[in-house]
C-alpha cells in the first residue's frame, strides 16, 4: 500500500466509525477517499446542493448551521458530516463552513452505501442520530470496551526500527531521541518469497525479525558487561510475539499476560505498525486484572503470591459486577492462574537450579481451556523431554511440581481430588509415554481411558517448551477424528450428566447431603455443555481449547443442524453467567462462593432462561447420542 493511502487508513481507523471496520474494508475505503481543503471562513456546501460524499475531518474544525442562520453543529477533527444528507434526499440540510484552516477527506456515495452494507456496527452509527448512539454505545461498552477496540486505536505512535547489524549504543541512542522503550529489529528476507517480509519505507524488502526493549538493554548488555558495539541481532529471540492490528485490545491484553511480556509489536498484514506496551492498555483499561497480574510477576515468594487469594476474589468480583460476560471472565480468571503457576515455577528455577532436561509445564481442564472460575481445583501435568532419566532427572522435578502444587493451595486453587497433579508420578513423564497415553486411550477405550481422555485432551501450555503440548494437541486433533468408536464412547460418556429437568420441564433439585433442594450449574449445566462441545471438536479435528473457539470450528462443518450451535453457545453462556453471579453473591455476603443456586432465590425472567438454556442441553444431549452411534463389532 502506497505511503500516502496507509497514513489515509491510519488516521481514518482511529475514529468512529471507522476503529471497528476490517482491514480490508479500511484497506479498500482508503483507496477511494479523495482529499480538499478549506481556508478558514470558506464555504464548504450551502443549503440545497447536491451531496454526493460523506465528510470526514482530517485536520481543522468546521460549523454547521440551520437555515436561519443559528449554529447547528461544531465538528473536528476525526469527525464525519453529511451522513444524514446521504440518507435522506441527497441535499445539504446544514450548510457547512470552515472556521480554520480544514483538510477535508470525501468518501463517495457508493462507498459509503458499501460500507453500510458490509459493517453493521458502520451502518448503526451513521443511521441512528447521535444521543440515542451514545447511550446504547456506553451501554454496551462499560463492560466490553477491550473486546471492540481494536489494538490500532491504541498503538498511534510509528514503530522506532533500526537493522539487525546495528550495535546496542546505535539501538539506544534511536530509543532516546524518540522516546521509546523499545526498538524493532529488522533483517533482510531469508528467501525472495519471505512470508513474513514486507516492503520498507526505502522501497527495500525487510521482515521484523524481534524486538529490543530497555528491559533488555540492562539485563542482557549491562548486567552481563557486555560492550556497546554488541548488535542487537545477538540479543533478540527470532520468534517474536506479535498482533495484528485489527484484533481486539483483549486480545492483546491476554497475549501479554500469557506470554509474560509488556512490549507487543503491532503487524498490519506483516508491515510494523506500532509497538503496544502493557500501560497503554492499563491507560485504557484501568479496572482490570493486569494490575493483579503483574502484581503476581512482582512477588518476591511463595507467602507474598499466597496473600493474594483475596485480591483475586475482588478482582472477580469487579469483572462481573461491570458486566463483563462468561468470556471475559474466564479468560482473564485463567490468565491469573496461568501468572501464579508460571511465577511459582521461576521461583522454584531460582531455589532448585536450571532444570536437567527440557519440560512443559501444561494446564488441563477450565484454565486449560481459558474457562477458569473462582470456584476451582488444581489439574496439570509434565510433559519432559525424552532425554529424561527418572533415576537421575525425577527428583529434581518431583520437587519441582511439590513446590508448584503447594502453592497453588496456598494461594486458593485446591489440590486435585482426583489426584490429577504434575506430584502424581503417572503424570510427569517425557513426551514419548505422554504421546502412547493419548493413542492408547483413543484406540482401546475403557471407562479409565475416558474419564482421562474428558480431562486430559483439555490441555495448554503455561511454563516451558510449548512445543511438547502442541504436539499432543496436533496427536489428539489427528487421530480422534478418525476413530468413531472412541467418539461414540465419548459420546456416551457425555451423557453422564444431565439437565436438571423433570416432566412439564420443572426443576429436579440435588439430594446430595448438604446441597438438598439446590441445583448444581456445573454438575448439571455447564460441565456437560463443555462435554458434549468437546466430542462435537474432536470429531471435527479443531485444536482449539476455549468451548467458544470450539463451537465456531464446529460450526463451520455439518455435525450440527441449522442453528444448533448458536443455540448451544447461547446456553452455554447463560448458564455460565448466572453461576457466576451467584458466586459473585456468596462473595458480597461473606459466604463461601459454589457451584449451587436455589431456585426460589432465582428471578423469574432468569428462572425461565434458565430452564430454556437447560432445554438446549437436553436437545443437544439427543441429538449426540444419534449422530455418533457406536460401530457395529465385526466378526
Amino acid at each position: 500500500m502506497q505511503v500516502e493511502l496507509l497514513e489515509i487508513r491510519q488516521h481514518m481507523a482511529q475514529f468512529p466509525p471507522f476503529e471497528q471496520l476490517s482491514d480490508d474494508l479500511l484497506d479498500e475505503l482508503a483507496s477511494q477517499v479523495e482529499v480538499g481543503y478549506f481556508q478558514a471562513e470558506t464555504d464548504i456546501y450551502h443549503h440545497g446542493d447536491a451531496v454526493e460524499y460523506l465528510h470526514y475531518i482530517r485536520s481543522g474544525a468546521i460549523d454547521l448551521y440551520r437555515r436561519n442562520g443559528d449554529l447547528y453543529n461544531r465538528l473536528s477533527e476525526g469527525d464525519i458530516f453529511g451522513q444524514f444528507d446521504l440518507l435522506r434526499d441527497q441535499r445539504v440540510r446544514f450548510p457547512a463552513r470552515a472556521i480554520e484552516d480544514t483538510l477535508i477527506y470525501f468518501i463517495p456515495l457508493a462507498a459509503f452505501q458499501h460500507l453500510c452494507e458490509a459493517d453493521d456496527n458502520f451502518a448503526d452509527f451513521v443511521e441512528v442520530e447521535r444521543p440515542r448512539l451514545e447511550s446504547t454505545v456506553d451501554q454496551q461498552r462499560k463492560g466490553h470496551e477491550m473486546l471492540v477496540t481494536r489494538v490500532r486505536k491504541l498503538a498511534t505512535r510509528a514503530p522506532v526500527m533500526v537493522e539487525s547489524g546495528a550495535t546496542v549504543q546505535e539501538a539506544a541512542q534511536r530509543m532516546g531521541e524518540h522516546s521509546a522503550s523499545s526498538v524493532l529489529v529488522l533483517a533482510a528476507p531469508q528467501t525472495p518469497d519471505d512470508s513474513h517480509a514486507f516492503t520498507h519505507e526505502d522501497g527495500q524488502l525487510r521482515r521484523m525479525i524481534g524486538i529490543l526493549t530497555d528491559h533488555d538493554l540492562r539485563n542482557r548488555v549491562l548486567a552481563k558487561g557486555r560492550p556497546t558495539s554488541t548488535t542487537v541481532g545477538e540479543l533478540i529471540d527470532e520468534r517474536p510475539i506479535t498482533i495484528q492490528s485489527d484484533e481486539s485490545v483483549y486480545e492483546a491484553m491476554l497475549r501479554m499476560l500469557r506470554n509474560n511480556i509488556h512490549h507487543l509489536p503491532v503487524l498490519y498484514r506483516r508491515r510494523p505498525v506500532g509497538v503496544l506496551h502493557l500501560s497503554d492498555i492499563v491507560r485504557h483499561e484501568t479496572n482490570s486484572s493486569l494490575y493483579l497480574v503483574d502484581n503476581i510477576f512482582r512477588q518476591p515468594n511463595a507467602e507474598g503470591l499466597a496473600t493474594m487469594s483475596r485480591d483475586v476474589r475482588a478482582a472477580f468480583v469487579r469483572m462481573v459486577n461491570e458486566d463483563d460476560n462468561s468470556q471475559m471472565v474466564g479468560s482473564s480468571l485463567s490468565s491469573i492462574g496461568r501468572a501464579f503457576t508460571r511465577r511459582l515455577l521461576e521461583l522454584a528455577e531460582e531455589e532448585l537450579g536450571p532444570p536437567p532436561v527440557p519440560y512443559c509445564f501444561m494446564a488441563l481442564g477450565s484454565m486449560a481451556r481459558n474457562e477458569q472460575s473462582i470456584v476451582t481445583d488444581q489439574d496439570n501435568a509434565l510433559v519432559l523431554d525424552d532425554s529424561f532419566d527418572p533415576e537421575q532427572h525425577d527428583a529434581y522435578f518431583l520437587t519441582l511440581a511439590q513446590r508448584v502444587s503447594d502453592g497453588l493451595a496456598a494461594c486458593g486453587y485446591s489440590y486435585c481430588k482426583g489426584d490429577v497433579m504434575a506430584t502424581n508420578a503417572r503424570w510427569r513423564q517425557p513426551l514419548h509415554v505422554w504421546q502412547q497415553y493419548f493413542r492408547d486411550w483413543i484406540d482401546d477405550p475403557s471407562a479409565e481411558r475416558l474419564l482421562h481422555s474428558s480431562i486430559f485432551f483439555d490441555l495448554d501450555s503455561v511454563y516451558g517448551d510449548e512445543a511438547f503440548a502442541e504436539s499432543l494437541q496436533d496427536l489428539v486433533a489427528e487421530r480422534a477424528s478418525q476413530r468413531p468408536r472412541f467418539l461414540a464412547a465419548m459420546a456416551r460418556n457425555a451423557l453422564n450428566r444431565t439437565p436438571p429437568l423433570g416432566f412439564f420441564r420443572t426443576f429436579v433439585m440435588e439430594k446430595d447431603g448438604e446441597q438438598n433442594n439446590t441445583i448444581n450449574l456445573k454438575r448439571r449445566g455447564t460441565a456437560p455443555l463443555v462435554d458434549l462441545i468437546r466430542v462435537h471438536a474432536l470429531a471435527c479435528g479443531s485444536r482449539a481449547q476455549n468451548s467458544f473457539d470450539r463451537l465456531e470450528d464446529i460450526n463451520k462443518t455439518r455435525l450440527l443442524a441449522g442453528h444448533s450451535g448458536e443455540r448451544i453457545r447461547y446456553a452455554l453462556e447463560f448458564i455460565a453467567m448466572v453461576r457466576i453471579r451467584h458466586q459473585v453473591i456468596d462473595i458480597q455476603e461473606e459466604r463461601e462462593p459454589d457451584n449451587n443456586i436455589e431456585p426460589e432465590n432465582v428471578s423469574d425472567n432468569e428462572r425461565h432462561n434458565l430452564k430454556d438454556a437447560f432445554q438446549v442441553l437436553s436437545n443437544a444431549q439427543k441429538f449426540l447420542k444419534f449422530r455418533y452411534p457406536m460401530p457395529s463389532q465385526k466378526r
